[in-house]
C-alpha cells in the first residue's frame, strides 16, 4: 500500500493584519527619524524637533491602525493585505501633511487650530471612502485615459466623496476636460478641495484654460477647504479661478501659497472672494506680494475677524506693507498662530506690531523671525507681549539684530511667559551679556519648556553654561541648540556636565559642528555693563534678576 494515498497535505493560512505591537512601535520610530530629519520638506516648512515629531508619529501611526483595523474587519476572510495597504497610504499621506504644515506644538495637537483637514488631533480618521487622493508617488503629467481611471471612484452611483486632493499630478486640457463633468457631477457634495500644484510644467495658456475647466466645474460647491497653492497663479491664475472663488460664501480655509502672488493677483484675490468672515485660517506663504499687495491683503484680513492661524511669511513685505497688514490683524481677537517671517517689515513696522499684539490675547504662537526688528523693535514687541500673551508657547525671534541692549525687555517679557515651549532666538547678536540675562529669565518656572535655539549668537563660555544651566532641570526639556557659536572645547565639557547634573542626557544637547572654539566676538561697542571678561560675568550670575510687574 502506498501510504502517501492517505497523505492529506495541510494548508497554511497567514494573516498579515493585525501587525505585532512591536512592528508597530518599530513604524513610529521609522516616522519620527523621518519627520525630524533634515529634507526639502523641511528647508521650505521647517524642521520639526524630536518630541514633536514623535507626537505626530504615534498620533498617526494610532489613526491609521484604527481605520485600517477597521478596514480588515469588513473584510476577515482576507489575509489582511488591503488592511495593510490601507494602513500605509495613510500613514505616508498624513506624514507628508505633517511635513507640509511645519513645526507645531503639543498644545495645537490638544487644541487644534485647523491648518489641515487632515490630521485633527479630536477626530477619527475619516474613512476612506470619503476622500479621493491622487496625490501619491512622483510628480506625473496625466492625459485624459489616465485622468478617467484615476477619477472613476468619483463617478460611482452613491458615492460618498466629499474631499479630493488632486496635488501632484498635472492636469493637460485632455485630463481637464475628463475631470470637468466628473467634478460638476459631485461639487454639491464636496466640502474640501486641494488642486495645488496641480499644472505644473505645463504651458502658460494651456495651464489658465485647465484652470477655467475646473474654476466652472466646482463652482457653486460649498467649501470649507481650498488649496490652490503652488500653481504660480499669478493675477491671470487669480482671474481663471474666479467662478469658483466668486461663489464661495463658507470657507473656513484658504491656501495660497508659493503662487506667485504679486500685487495685481492680490488685488485680484481681495476683489473675488465675496465672503471671508467664517476664515480660520488663511495662508500666503512664499508670494511676491511686496508693499503694494500687502495693502489688499490687509484689507482681507480687515474683513476676516475670525481668522486664527495667519500665515504671510516669505512674502517681501516691507515697512508700509509690514505697517498696513500689523494694523490691520488689530480686527483678528480669535488669533492663535501669527506667522509673519522673512519679511522686510524694520522698525516701524514692528512697532506697528507692538500697537496690535495687545489686541490678540489668545495668541499660541508667534514666529517674528528675520523681520529686521533691531532693538527698538524688538524692545517695543516685549514690551506688549509681557502685557497681553499669557498663553504663548511658540516664539520665534531669529535674525533681528537684536543684541544685549534689548535683552532685559525680552527677559521681562519672557518670565511672563510660563506656558512657553519653544524659545527662537538664533543668529542674533546676543553674546554673553545678553546670555546671561535672558537665561536667568528662563531659570524659575517654565516647566514646559522643551526647545530652546540660541545658535550663532556670538556666545562663549559664560553664555553657553548660563543658558544649559537654564534647562537643565527642566522635565519636559529635549532641545538645547547653541551652535555656530565661539564656545571653548572646556565650555562645551562643562555645558555636558551642567546637563548631566540637572539629570538630562546629552541628547538634548543639539549638534555643534558650526562651532568655531577658537572664535571670537566681534568688536562691536556694547553697553557699558558688557564689560569685563567672563569669570566677571559668571559671578554676577546669581545677582541678576529680572523685574515683574506686580
Amino acid at each position: 500500500m502506498d501510504s502517501t494515498q492517505d497523505f492529506q497535505p495541510r494548508t497554511f493560512s497567514m494573516k498579515l493584519w493585525p501587525p505585532s505591537e512591536s512592528t508597530r512601535l518599530m513604524l513610529v520610530e521609522r516616522m519620527t527619524e523621518n519627520l525630524s530629519t533634515e529634507s526639502i520638506f523641511s528647508r521650505k516648512y521647517g524642521l520639526l524637533g524630536k518630541q514633536e515629531a514623535h507626537e505626530n508619529a504615534k498620533r498617526i501611526e494610532e489613526l491609521c491602525f484604527a481605520s485600517a483595523d477597521e478596514h480588515f474587519k469588513r473584510e476577515p476572510d482576507g489575509d489582511g493585505s488591503s488592511a495593510v495597504q490601507l494602513y500605509a497610504k495613510e500613514t505616508s499621506k498624513l506624514m507628508l501633511e505633517v511635513l507640509k504644515k511645519g513645526p507645531r506644538t503639543t498644545a495645537e495637537l490638544e487644541a487644534p487650530v485647523a491648518d489641515t483637514p487632515i490630521v485633527p488631533a479630536d477626530t477619527p480618521l475619516v474613512p476612506a471612502d470619503t476622500v479621493l487622493d491622487i496625490s501619491g508617488g512622483k510628480r506625473a503629467f496625466i492625459e485624459a485615459d489616465e485622468a478617467k481611471e484615476l477619477l472613476s471612484p468619483l463617478t460611482k452611483p452613491g458615492n460618498s466623496y466629499k474631499r479630493i486632493c488632486f496635488s501632484n499630478r498635472s492636469f493637460g486640457i485632455g485630463a481637464a476636460n475628463v475631470a470637468g463633468p466628473i467634478l460638476e457631477a459631485v461639487k454639491n457634495q464636496l466640502t474640501e478641495v486641494d488642486i495645488s500644484d496641480f499644472v505644473a510644467g505645463r504651458p502658460e495658456d494651456e495651464a489658465l484654460d485647465v484652470m477655467r475647466i475646473f474654476s466652472k466645474a466646482l463652482e457653486g460647491s460649498v467649501l470649507r477647504y481650498l488649496n490652490i497653492s503652488d500653481n504660480a497663479l499669478g493675477e491671470k491664475g487669480v482671474r481663471a479661478f474666479s467662478e469658483l472663488l466668486k461663489s464661495q460664501e463658507s470657507l473656513e480655509e484658504l491656501y495660497v501659497m508659493n503662487d506667485g502672488i504679486s500685487e495685481e493677483a492680490a488685488k485680484a484675490l481681495s476683489e473675488l472672494i465675496p465672503a471671508t468672515e467664517k476664515l480660520k485660517v488663511l495662508h500666503f506663504h512664499n508670494n511676491m506680494t511686496g508693499d503694494e499687495g500687502a495693502i489688499y491683503i490687509a484689507e482681507m484680513v480687515k474683513r476676516s475677524p475670525n481668522v486664527e492661524s495667519f500665515r504671510c511669511s516669505a512674502t517681501r513685505i516691507g515697512s508700509d506693507g509690514g505697517v498696513a497688514l500689523s494694523e490691520a490683524l488689530g480686527t483678528c481677537t480669535r488669533l492663535k498662530k501669527l506667522d509673519l517671517r522673512d519679511n522686510l517689515f524694520g522698525v516701524d513696522a514692528g512697532l506697528a506690531l507692538s500697537e496690535t499684539l495687545p489686541k490678540l490675547p489668545d495668541l499660541v504662537e508667534l514666529y517674528l523671525s528675520d523681520l529686521n526688528l533691531e532693538n527698538e523693535g524688538t524692545k517695543a514687541i516685549a514690551n506688549a507681549l509681557k502685557q497681553s500673551a499669557p498663553r504663548l508657547e511658540v516664539l520665534e525671534m531669529a535674525g533681528n539684530e537684536i543684541n544685549a541692549r534689548a535683552a532685559p525687555n525680552l527677559a521681562e517679557c519672557l518670565t511672563a511667559m510660563q506656558s512657553l515651549k519653544k524659545l527662537t532666538l538664533a543668529e542674533n547678536e546676543l553674546k554673553d551679556h545678553g546670555a546671561v540675562i535672558i537665561a536667568k529669565s528662563l531659570e524659575d518656572g517654565h516647566t514646559d519648556l522643551k526647545e530652546l535655539d540660541v545658535s550663532t549668537n556670538m556666545l562663549q563660555r559664560v553664555g553657553a553654561r548660563c543658558f544649559a544651566r537654564a534647562v537643565a532641570n527642566k522635565p519636559a526639556f529635549v532641545q538645547l541648540n547653541i551652535n555656530g557659536n565661539f564656545i571653548s572645547d572646556e565650555g562645551i565639557d562643562e555645558v555636558k556636565e551642567i546637563l548631566k547634573a540637572g539629570k538630562k542626557t546629552l541628547d538634548v544637547l543639539g549638534s555643534l559642528d558650526e562651532n568655531e572654539p577658537d572664535g571670537e566676538p566681534d568688536d562691536e561697542e556694547e553697553d557699558e555693563d558688557a564689560e569685563g571678561n567672563e569669570d566677571e560675568l559668571d559671578s554676577k550670575l546669581q545677582s541678576v534678576k529680572v523685574e515683574q510687574d506686580d
